[in-house]
């Protein structure tokens, strides 16, 4: 039976290129984001109705997840993976100086939205055994002066440690994928010096290739270093 992949933040940088990489290795795939243009386009892209669909999705919103969700379940009947990518970046001004209504924002769409997302598709994940994967960073593993979106990826990587211990025993396995720098859309300059989304995408598909019996707890992937002339 070929396997169903939920991605959220789907219209742009990783979660596009998970897309393409998922739709390459077979998945049938819910593809969500807040631009509905992006996703019909690519899910028109990726086969279509039969293969991918697209839903309009604020992750900030449970009711528009529970949509997302119902959605999923009404047009394949499953869910196997979750890729809870959605997020934003952070701003200037640390914790002495920020605006404290981009901070509401910040948290709700990368600590809130993610573990909503988990929350209403744990029953489907249990049902096959799936397998839930989380956009970390290696931001919520080193200490960065000042930054709260640091702060929302060290929350990130708590929600998919304690997911791991409660899912222990059901057969879903939880995975958090840590990027350093990644050229996207996510910042408004270039970064050449950075991973590819691709990069970050084949760090997905590795983890959700693995048999039962392996389960990839992290991955960390940043970009080599320059090489020193």
């Amino acid at each position: 039976m070929e396997k169903v992949m939920l991605i959220t933040g789907a219209s742009s940088g990783i979660g596009l290129a998970t897309a393409h990489a998922a739709s390459d290795a077979g998945y049938r795939l819910v593809l969500a984001a807040r631009s509905r243009d992006k996703v019909e386009s690519l899910a028109s892209t990726l086969g279509g109705s039969e293969r991918a669909i697209a839903v309009e999705c604020d992750v900030t919103d449970p009711d528009s997840q529970k949509h997302m969700v119902a959605q999923a379940l009404s047009a394949f009947g499953r869910i196997d993976v979750v890729f809870a990518n959605a997020g934003v970046g952070g701003r200037p001004g640390g914790f002495t100086s920020a605006d404290t209504d981009y901070w509401r924002h910040l948290i709700l769409t990368n600590v809130y939205g993610a573990a909503v997302t988990v929350r209403l598709t744990a029953d489907a994940l249990k049902d096959a055994c799936g397998h839930v994967v989380l956009t970390g960073s290696v931001a919520g593993r080193r200490t960065i002066a000042g930054s709260m979106y640091s702060v929302t990826k060290w929350a990130v990587t708590a929600i998919g440690y304690g997911l791991r211990e409660e899912l222990r025993g059901s057969g879903v396995r939880v995975t958090l994928i840590e990027p350093g720098l990644v050229d996207t859309p996510f910042f408004d300059d270039p970064k050449p010096e950075g991973l590819r989304a691709e990069d970050v995408a084949n760090s997905v598909m590795y983890a959700i290739s693995q048999p039962p019996s392996v389960d990839v707890h992290e991955v960390m992937v940043l970009p080599t270093p320059p090489v020193e002339e």
